[in-house]
């Protein structure tokens, strides 16, 4: 789809929304910051009604904003608790603009899911109890680079219109033609839903609620168009811009008409007098009217299919190839909850011991409704019932332990190779305040050559002092990653282990184990011991990443890999860059 038709339809999604937000849900707008972005929420506030209420959500917003809650300072006046809106109340019969909607976190997109099925906002904190009305429709903003960065599931199943203005750029801005439907021709309201639920199932929409939105943007367009029941048009309309955003799986083409022409009819038998009444009809009938009218699933199967995004394969091939994979703990680290620091995300009842923070605001406001009952006219009675402390999220640092294989199996090419990805890491790594270990395996046992560590310059020392020869004691490298690793998250810091090996193990961790045959003949011990330390971290629950480096593919470094839990990264031609993007792959969020 090129950018102008991109925006016509954007256009088009928006003069639908504008007419009935809360019904629609709302639309999942996929647009970075600039002037296409601020063109098209400039243009809805101009479509919605004059007086319609439109809010900002920020991304962490608090729950007494969100939802309401208690009015300390009228409360305090009143003598008795007074409620205060929240932000979903103010915004009853408008709109919500969500920024960053793909970083919105479970517990928003809970509150926003319950309030867009419900219409109704349930306060039920700070001695208050009300039911409050809120029915509005969403724009959510997505500014995420990855594909796979978007807005939660749950929130996109609820918007009808998932619009993508990446590609749109200030030329094709320009004033589209009048879309809107012009058919007259009106369908039944059975054979209507009927054929939107066909069209979903065909492009393999598992959720019931894209029909359900498909048909109400239909309702939507014949209400623009001035009538009162749904044209072909409509549906047509509905598909493209409900229905084809949401595609699973490409439909196949129609079959091309190849069947031959019927036979002609048979001729009486001589001795009948008499012309058969079916052959004068065929006689006087054209061949055009014989042919069936095309079906209107078929007619409206070929818009969504028209309106298809030209990646739509590689979407799906993406989607298929991430399918099972472990979800590593991502760069910035695994969340951890906190009584100490980190960011603010809500409270909870407790006394501010240990540390803990008191949230002097919260405390007053669980206080204040029982003042009436505990009768001290002259003061403000706080209990220690009445306690709030304040609970924190951090994301804990990561450090990425670096297991290298400097034996002399591995070519010495591999080993520079190794050095220049640990290189590059660590430049990104000290962009992000993130540590990097290096531990180097080689002859008869597994050493420490660089602690965690920040320092560009330390790491560079390290590298450099790198030697290479000697046997291979894979399994006393992998033991020796993991007891760091494992220290490392002891500390409060996720850890990433990354082996770069050939995994030509001939050492195993007991020199006994070796016959006076040589290495050759303590290889079947060594892999053992190999595998034995790899289940351990695979136990562990250690993001790891395994890097063959070995000519070939190396069957046993595959084994390796699945007995670690990590992800295998064959580079038979690997160059420091490629290293480099793997490492950051296994780790990146």
């Amino acid at each position: 789809m090129s950018g102008a038709a991109a925006w016509a339809d954007a256009l088009q999604a928006l003069a639908l929304f504008a007419a009935d937000p809360a019904a629609l849900g709302g639309i999942a707008l996929r647009a970075g910051a600039g002037p296409v972005r601020d063109s098209f929420l400039r243009r809805m506030r101009q479509s919605l009604p004059h007086g319609t209420p439109v809010r900002h959500l920020p991304l962490h917003i608090g729950d007494d904003r969100l939802l309401g809650g208690l009015d300390l300072p009228a409360t305090l006046r009143a003598g008795k608790p007074v409620a205060q809106p929240g932000l979903l109340t103010e915004a009853d019969g408008g709109v919500v603009v969500l920024a960053m909607a793909e970083r919105v976190d479970a517990a928003l997109a809970v509150r926003l899911r319950a309030a867009l099925d419900d219409g109704v906002i349930l306060l039920q904190r700070d001695g208050l109890s009300r039911v409050e009305p809120s029915r509005f429709g969403i724009v959510a903003l997505d500014e995420g680079c990855e594909p796979e960065e978007h807005p939660p599931d749950a929130l996109l199943d609820r918007l009808a219109f998932h619009l993508d203005l990446t590609r749109v750029s200030l030329r094709d801005m320009a004033e589209p033609p009048d879309r809107l439907a012009t058919d007259t021709a009106t369908i039944q309201p059975d054979h209507a839903i009927e054929t939107l639920c066909h069209v979903a199932a065909t492009l393999g929409i598992p959720s019931l609620r894209a029909p359900m939105l498909a048909l109400r943007a239909a309702r939507a367009a014949a209400a623009q168009a001035g009538r009162k029941d749904i044209a072909e048009a409509d549906l047509t309309i509905a598909a493209r811009l409900v229905l084809a955003p949401r595609a699973r799986q490409i439909p196949a083409p129609p079959e091309a008409e190849d069947s031959p022409p019927p036979p002609p009819p048979e001729e009486p038998p001589a001795d009948d007098p008499q012309p058969q009444p079916e052959q004068t009809q065929s006689d006087q009938t054209g061949p055009d009217q014989t042919l069936p009218d095309q079906p209107l699933s078929d007619v409206v199967l070929e818009a969504a299919r028209a309106a298809l995004p030209l990646d739509l394969l590689a979407r799906l091939m993406q989607a298929e190839s991430g399918r099972g994979q472990a979800r590593s703990p991502g760069r910035a680290g695994q969340i951890q909850m906190s009584l100490k620091r980190g960011r603010p995300v809500g409270i909870r009842q407790g006394e501010p011991r240990n540390g803990a923070r008191l949230h002097l605001l919260e405390t007053l406001k669980a206080a204040a409704p029982w003042q009436a009952l505990r009768q001290r006219a002259d003061r403000f009675e706080v209990r220690r019932e009445d306690f709030r402390i304040i609970r924190f999220r951090q994301r804990l640092g990561t450090t990425t332990v670096f297991a290298v294989d400097a034996s002399g199996s591995a070519a010495m090419h591999r080993l520079a190779e190794a050095k220049g990805a640990v290189e590059l890491l660590l430049a990104d790594c000290y962009v992000r305040r993130d540590q990097v270990a290096l531990i180097a395996f080689r002859g008869q046992d597994a050493a420490l050559l660089l602690p965690p560590t920040g320092s560009l310059l330390r790491a560079k020392r390290s590298l450099a002092a790198l030697p290479g020869g000697g046997a291979t004691p894979l399994a006393a490298g992998i033991e020796a990653a993991g007891r760091l690793a494992d220290s490392v998250r002891r500390a409060g810091r996720t850890p990433v282990i990354a082996v770069l090996t050939d995994a030509r193990a001939n050492v195993a961790r007991l020199n006994g184990a070796r016959d006076a045959g040589g290495a050759a003949a303590g290889r079947p011990a060594a892999e053992a011991d190999a595998l034995e330390a790899a289940r351990a971290i695979g136990r562990s629950g250690i993001a790891a990443l395994l890097v063959d480096t070995s000519p070939r593919p190396n069957p046993f470094a595959h084994r390796l890999a699945e007995a670690m839990r990590a992800r295998y990264v064959p580079l038979p031609y690997a160059e420091a860059g490629a290293l480099s993007r793997a490492v950051r792959a296994a780790s990146a969020a």
